[in-house]
């Protein structure tokens, strides 16, 4: 609840920080924070939940929580919220064109990402890697924050071309892991692929429903959110499903399919949705 209801706050109001030519560079530099503490803090979380018990994890968690509330009340500037004669029902922000072809490339997107991600150990099985899940983490982790990067400096002029982009690279690495899963310099090179499609993810996904929504920002992330976390329990059933029944062999197929269908969406979401052009130039 509270990790759904931060992502929720956080997008809206890293984009009223700053003017409206820069809203998608300051949503990149605010969820940065996410692979940044994916790439050391799941290993770590790991390693310490081994060595010294579950608590110590835990523990480290509350004590960070407490400094991060301390350093938000006192650095973090009051912004004020949308006006509440200029907000929508959800039902109706729902309907405005654009919105539902992204909340449904975002959910079809993170299923396929979670299914490998939520079961990379009995996946890496196949290939030999299993002792190497945190050093595959970590490559996943910090070629995600190049494709933060890049997304950060160009999300503004080629949000389009970056979610495609994003998403064809997704479904290159289904194709090359279902080709050669068994091979240990295949599997390195596809995590890096990977990582790095999946950096942009959030910045891009936000950005778009953002825009899509024009004022009624803070309510349509609210919906990202959820699709995004809906897509995390998808990612982790079908995952299961597919493992019980077929095998870790079936994660790239059913990576492939997904992908299809979601760039098939993106593609054709040109007037609404994944709209071409410099986000300050459009009409």
């Amino acid at each position: 609840m509270a990790a759904g209801l931060a992502w929720g706050i956080l997008a809206g109001y890293a984009r009223r920080l700053v003017p409206a030519e820069l809203q998608g560079r300051a949503l990149a530099v605010a969820m940065v924070g996410i692979p940044i503490a994916l790439s050391p803090g799941t290993p770590a979380g790991s390693w310490l939940g081994s060595m010294m018990g579950w608590r110590v994890s835990f523990g480290l968690i509350a004590a960070l929580a407490v400094i991060l509330f301390i350093w938000t009340l006192i650095a973090v500037p009051d912004l004020p919220g949308q006006q509440p004669d200029r907000r929508l029902p959800v039902r109706k922000v729902l309907l405005i064109p654009g919105v539902l072809p992204v909340l449904a490339v975002i959910f079809l997107w993170m299923t396929a990402h979670n299914i490998l991600y939520t079961f990379i150990g009995p996946f890496l099985e196949l290939s030999g890697l299993t002792a190497q899940v945190g050093l595959i983490l970590l490559i996943f982790g910090v070629a995600a924050l190049v494709g933060i990067w890049i997304t950060g400096t160009l999300v503004d002029r080629y949000l389009r071309n970056l979610v495609l982009l994003s998403l064809m690279a997704l479904a290159a690495v289904s194709l090359v892991l279902a080709v050669g899963m068994r091979e240990q310099i295949v599997v390195f090179l596809a995590v890096i692929v990977w990582g790095w499609s999946f950096g942009g993810a959030s910045t891009q996904m936000q950005t778009a429903a953002a825009d899509a929504a024009g004022n009624n920002v803070d309510v349509v992330q609210a919906m990202v959110t959820t699709a995004w976390n809906l897509a995390i329990a998808s990612g982790g059933v079908v995952g299961d499903l597919l493992l019980n029944s077929v095998g870790a062999v079936s994660f790239p197929w059913a990576l492939m399919a997904l992908m299809a269908v979601a760039f098939g969406i993106a593609y054709l979401g040109k007037q609404h949705a994944f709209r071409p052009g410099a986000r300050g130039q459009r009409p």
